[in-house]
C-alpha cells in the first residue's frame, strides 16, 4: 500500500467516525428533550386531584373512585379536599365576622338614635327656658335659658361625634373585601330564595336595613355550615381510604375536628336563635341527626328482637340433646343473645356516624393490660369453660365443691351459684371448684344408703339381722335391685356393728335414711335388742391404795 492509498483510507475512517459521533449526539439531544417534556408533564398529571373536581359527588361514588388510587395519589386528593374545605371555612369565618360588624353598626345606630333623642329633649328644654325668660324676664330665668341652650349644644355635638364614629366604622367595614363579599353573597342568596318562594308563603323581612342584612347573613352562615359538613363527610372518606393504604392522616383529622361543629354566640340572642333554628331545620344538621338517632334506636330494637329469636332457636335446637347439660344450654343461650346485641350496638354506633375503627383499636391495645389486671378472673373464666365442657354437675344437683355443700342454682364463666340447705346463697369462684374435689350427690339416678347399727355383745345376732332385713324389705322406697346388703361388719369396743345398705332412688335418699333409722330403734326396743353406748370399766384395788398411802 502506497502513501496515497493509506491517506485515503485514514480519511475515510475519520469521516465514518465523524458520522457516528454526529448521529450519537443527535440521538442524545432528542432523548433528553423527550425526557424533559415527560418530566415537565408528569407533575401536572400527578398533581391533579380527580375526586375534588366535583365537590358534591355522592359518597358511594367517591369511595369507588378512590379504590384504585395509590397512597401518593390519595395524598394529592386529600390536599385538594383540604383546600376546598379551607376555602369554605374561610367563607364561614368572613360571614361570622360580618355578623359581628353588623352588630357593631346596629349598636352604633342605636347609640346615635339615643343621643339624638337626648339632644331633642335638651333642645326642647332650651326652647321652653327661652320662652319662660322672654315672658317673665329676670336674670335667673335668662341664666337658666342659657344653661339649657348650652346643654342642647353639647348634646348636638355628642350626636355628631357618635355619628362620625359610626360612619367611620361603616366605611371600614365596606373597605374590607372579605366582609363585603360575605355580605353580598348573603344578599344574593336571599334574593334567589325570595324569587323561588311563592309570594303566599313568603315571610316578611324584619324592619330595619342593618337588622335585615344581619338575618340574611345568619341564614347564609347556616347554609355554609351545611356545605362544610358535606365537605367534611367527603374528606373523611378520602382520609379513611388513605389510612387503609398506610398514609398519615393525624394532622388532617385534627384540622377537620378543629373546624367542625357550631359555635353559638350566647350574648346575641337573635343570632343564637337563628343559628339553632337553622341547624335544626337543615338537612346536614338537625334533620340528619334526627334520622341518625331514629336509625340507632331501630337497629338496637331490631337486634334485641333478633337476639331473642336466635337465642330461642339455639335453646330449642340443643334442648333435645341429652348430652348437653342445662348449664351449657343456659350459657349458650345467653352467649348467643349477648353476641347478637353487641353486634347490634356496633352497627347502631356506626349509624350515629361514630368511627368504630379507633374504638376497636383502643380496645385491642388495652387487651394486654386488661388481661394482666384480670388474671384471676381469666383463671375463673378458663375453669368455667372446663366445667361447661366436662359437666361434673348440672343445675339442681346437690354438690360439695369449693368447700360449699348445697344445690346448684346457676353457673357462668366466672362463678357458680350454690344454695345451701339452710337457704344461704353462696357464690363460689369457678377456679376454686375446678381446682378441688367435686362431689356430686345427685349425679346418678340411684344411691346406696349407708347405715351402721350396733347391738350388745349379749344380744342375739340372728334376731337382730332378721329385724334389719324385715325393715328394709318392707320399706316401699327401697329398691329390690340391687338387693340390700345387711351383714355383721365389726366387733367394736362396746357393740357388735351391722352394716345396712339398701339402694334407693336419689330423690328418696334422706326419706329412707330417716325412716329406717326410726324403725330400727322402735323395733329393737320392742323385741328387747339393746343398743349399747360406749362405756368403760374401772377396777379399784384396795391393797394397792393402802401401799400407796404408806
Amino acid at each position: 500500500m502506497d502513501e496515497q492509498e493509506f491517506c485515503n483510507e485514514v480519511s475515510t475512517m475519520n469521516m465514518y467516525r465523524f458520522f457516528l459521533m454526529t448521529v450519537l449526539v443527535f440521538t442524545c439531544v432528542i432523548r433528553s428533550e423527550t425526557l424533559v417534556a415527560v418530566a415537565e408533564e408528569a407533575p401536572s398529571m400527578a398533581g391533579t386531584a380527580v375526586s375534588a373536581m366535583e365537590p358534591g359527588i355522592p359518597l358511594d361514588q367517591l369511595e369507588l373512585m378512590l379504590k384504585p388510587l395509590t397512597k401518593t395519589e390519595l395524598v394529592i386528593e386529600v390536599d385538594a379536599w383540604l383546600q376546598i374545605l379551607k376555602a369554605k371555612v374561610k367563607q364561614i369565618s368572613d360571614a361570622e365576622i360580618a355578623v359581628k360588624k353588623k352588630n357593631d353598626q346596629i349598636a352604633k345606630a342605636e347609640e346615635v338614635a339615643a343621643a339624638a333623642r337626648e339632644a331633642g329633649k335638651a333642645a326642647e328644654e332650651a326652647r321652653k327656658a327661652r320662652e319662660t325668660a322672654s315672658r317673665e324676664g329676670g336674670m335667673d330665668t335668662a341664666k337658666k335659658a342659657a344653661e339649657a341652650a348650652k346643654v342642647a349644644e353639647e348634646k348636638v355635638a355628642e350626636v355628631k361625634k357618635v355619628a362620625e364614629e359610626a360612619g367611620k366604622a361603616e366605611k371600614q367595614t365596606e373597605a374590607d373585601k372579605a366582609i363585603r363579599a360575605a355580605t353580598e353573597d348573603a344578599l344574593k342568596k336571599a334574593a334567589e330564595k325570595a324569587e323561588e318562594t311563592d309570594s303566599a308563603h313568603r315571610v316578611p323581612a324584619p324592619a330595619g336595613g342593618e337588622a335585615e342584612v344581619k338575618i340574611k347573613l345568619l341564614k347564609n352562615i347556616t347554609e355554609l355550615r351545611n356545605e362544610r359538613t358535606a365537605l367534611i363527610d367527603r374528606m373523611n372518606v378520602v382520609l379513611n381510604e388513605l389510612e387503609k393504604k398506610g398514609g398519615e392522616v393525624e394532622d388532617y383529622s385534627k384540622y377537620v375536628t378543629a373546624v367542625s361543629g357550631i359555635k353559638i354566640d350566647v350574648t346575641d340572642s337573635a343570632a343564637a336563635w337563628t343559628s339553632i333554628v337553622g341547624w335544626l331545620n337543615s338537612e346536614e344538621g338537625g334533620l340528619r341527626w334526627v334520622w341518625n338517632i331514629a336509625k340507632f334506636l331501630l337497629i338496637i330494637a331490631a337486634f334485641y328482637i333478633l337476639s331473642l329469636i336466635i337465642g330461642k332457636a339455639v335453646e330449642k335446637m340443643i334442648g333435645t340433646s341429652r348430652r348437653v347439660s342445662a348449664l351449657l344450654r343456659d350459657f349458650l343461650y345467653k352467649a348467643v343473645r349477648r353476641t347478637v346485641i353487641i353486634v347490634g350496638v356496633i352497627m347502631a354506633l356506626a349509624a350515629l356516624e361514630i368511627n368504630i375503627g379507633p374504638v376497636m383499636a383502643v380496645i385491642g391495645a388495652a387487651g394486654f393490660v386488661i388481661a394482666f389486671a384480670l388474671q384471676g378472673t381469666l383463671s375463673n373464666f378458663a375453669s368455667g369453660i372446663m366445667i361447661l365442657m366436662y359437666r361434673p354437675f348440672d343445675v339442681g344437683d346437690i354438690v360439695d365443691a369449693g368447700g360449699v355443700t348445697g344445690r346448684v342454682q346457676s353457673t357462668n364463666l366466672v362463678s357458680t351459684h350454690i344454695r345451701t340447705f339452710d337457704n344461704k346463697s353462696m357464690i363460689v369462684p369457678n377456679n376454686e371448684i375446678w381446682g378441688g374435689v367435686i362431689t356430686n350427690s345427685t349425679g346418678a339416678r340411684k344411691r346406696r344408703v349407708d347405715m351402721v347399727f350396733g347391738i350388745g355383745y349379749g344380744d342375739d345376732i340372728a334376731k337382730a339381722q332378721g329385724i334389719l332385713e324385715k325393715i328394709t324389705n318392707d320399706h316401699k322406697l327401697v329398691l329390690k335391685d340391687p338387693e340390700p346388703v345387711i351383714k355383721v361388719h365389726e366387733l367394736a369396743d362396746s357393740s357388735v356393728n351391722f352394716i345396712c345398705r339398701p339402694w334407693v332412688k336419689t330423690a328418696d335418699y334422706w326419706t329412707v335414711y330417716w325412716d329406717v333409722t326410726r324403725s330400727v330403734k322402735e323395733e329393737f326396743d320392742r323385741q328387747g335388742v339393746s343398743i349399747p353406748f360406749p362405756q368403760r370399766d374401772v377396777h379399784l384395788y384396795r391393797e394397792a391404795l393402802e401401799n400407796a398411802e404408806r
